[in-house]
């Protein structure tokens, strides 16, 4: 549904975007993350071109945007709706009026308009709120109202930049849920910049992480969230996921140490998903391998309905026997990855 072929986007001698390739498949949720400063909204602005970028090429749905010329261009925005994250409400026009001004900008027919209206409300849930005016309602409020407008022209596409950020969990939660349900009744292809890892964890299938300007890792949330390869990633899932032992798990890993020789310990992070967490994989290694094993810290967790878990453990035995242990994990599909040799 979406490519960027080789965008490079530049603000006097600042370069916001450094040769990005992008794949967003049709009628899937996908993420883009980063820091603050990373190029998340300066990406998300290139997809519909109102950030023209420097060089590449940007395609929805077949057709190369910029190669079109003003007038068509004009025409294929229609087709990519746009969430912004401070609503960019109209406070001078109504819930219904603010939601109808695309479709009269474009022409429509009145009653047509009212129709329209009227669907979008009730599938944002503001039927009874058409009448009031954005200083009247909740941020939640504004945000359902933003949505409402940007699917107004019947997107293809839909681009939300972050448009949960200035809104409190709970609403969080429910604008998100309004948006699977979008992308699921409607088959929409969804975009979402965001800096928060819980919004990629609650509606994203895959994730793209930009830092600098660069993609620097992407793939399904679920092996992101496992598996993290770069630096910028794991410290994003740093507040789903944390990466770093505590102090105290620490000091319990040394007591643990005491009169063993360093040999015969290992610390090891163990990361595994879907119908691993299900599996008795740590009682069959200490049976089959004649190790001891403490679970001295982790959690499990579910993305897009799959379960995942961090498990950090502390192995005691021969060092042949929990290399031996290792290569079970590893054939089992657990990724496992030595934090330190105790010593």
């Amino acid at each position: 549904m979406i490519q960027l072929q080789g965008i490079t986007q530049a603000y006097g001698a600042h370069e916001a975007l450094r040769g990005i390739d992008l794949d967003v498949a049709p009628g899937e949720i996908f993420g883009i993350i980063g820091r603050s400063g990373a190029g998340k909204s300066s990406l998300v602005r290139t997809i519909n071109l109102l950030n023209r970028p420097k060089a590449g090429k940007v395609i929805v749905g077949g057709r190369e945007l910029t190669a079109l010329p003003e007038a068509q261009l004009r025409a294929a925005r229609r087709e990519i709706g746009l969430i912004f994250q401070h609503f960019n409400l109209l406070s001078s026009r109504t819930v219904a009026q603010n939601v109808a001004l695309p479709l009269e900008l474009a022409g429509v027919a009145p009653a047509e308009i009212r129709q329209r209206v009227d669907e979008l409300l009730d599938l944002v849930g503001l039927a009874d709120m058409r009448d009031r005016y954005p200083a009247q309602i909740s941020g939640g409020q504004k945000q359902r109202v933003g949505i409402a407008r940007a699917l107004a022209n019947r997107p293809k596409v839909l681009l939300s930049d972050e448009a949960t950020s200035a809104l409190d969990p709970e609403t969080t939660r429910s604008i998100l849920g309004l948006l699977k349900q979008i992308n699921r009744e409607f088959g929409l292809t969804i975009v979402l910049i965001t800096h928060q890892m819980q919004v990629i964890k609650q509606v994203a299938d895959r994730v793209a992480v930009i830092d600098a300007g660069r993609i620097v890792e992407q793939g399904r949330v679920i092996e992101v969230f496992t598996r993290p390869r770069h630096a910028t990633t794991r410290s994003l899932i740093e507040e789903i996921v944390p990466q770093a032992l505590p102090e105290s798990v620490l000091a319990r890993i040394r007591a643990l140490m005491t009169g063993r020789p360093a040999q015969e310990a290992q610390l090891l992070r163990l990361a595994f998903a879907g119908s691993g967490t299900d599996r008795p994989l740590l009682s069959d290694i200490v049976r089959q391998h004649g190790i001891d094993l403490s679970i001295v810290h982790g959690q499990v967790d579910e993305v897009q309905g799959q379960p995942f878990g961090s498990l950090a453990v502390f192995a005691r035995g021969a060092r042949e026997r929990i290399d031996a242990a290792t290569a079970h994990l590893r054939g089992a599909g657990v990724h496992v990855e030595e934090v330190a040799h105790v010593g």
